[in-house]
């Protein structure tokens, strides 16, 4: 089984301290990605981590 065509709209974005932001992850629903940003921001760290849906993926849906 391949996922290549799996469908990840959704991504979870971590942002620094200075404004830097990286993806963390992609997850087909949106529950999922936020449930990874809540586990991660409960982790006591100073970083935002925020769900954010992909641009290609607002165009097409």
């Amino acid at each position: 089984m391949s996922d290549g065509n799996a469908v990840l709209p959704w991504l979870v974005i971590r942002q620094d301290s200075n404004g830097n932001r990286y993806r963390v992850g992609r997850y087909a629903t949106r529950t999922e990605a936020q449930e990874v940003a809540d586990r991660l921001e409960g982790q006591g760290q100073e970083q935002l981590y925020v769900v954010e849906r992909t641009a290609a993926s607002r165009q097409s849906g």
